[in-house]
């Protein structure tokens, strides 16, 4: 029974989507403390 369970939860599509939202939240992380020099361009 738990097997069952654990194969229905963690399979490769979980695992993939799982590894993406992983490296979107990593990308937001490491890039919030750059400041973006575009906005500061007009000033």
């Amino acid at each position: 029974m738990w097997k069952r369970i654990y194969r229905a939860i963690f399979n490769r599509e979980n695992f993939l989507a799982l590894m993406l939202a992983l490296i979107l939240i990593a990308l937001v992380i490491f890039t919030a403390d750059t400041t973006p020099t575009w906005i500061y361009q007009g000033f």
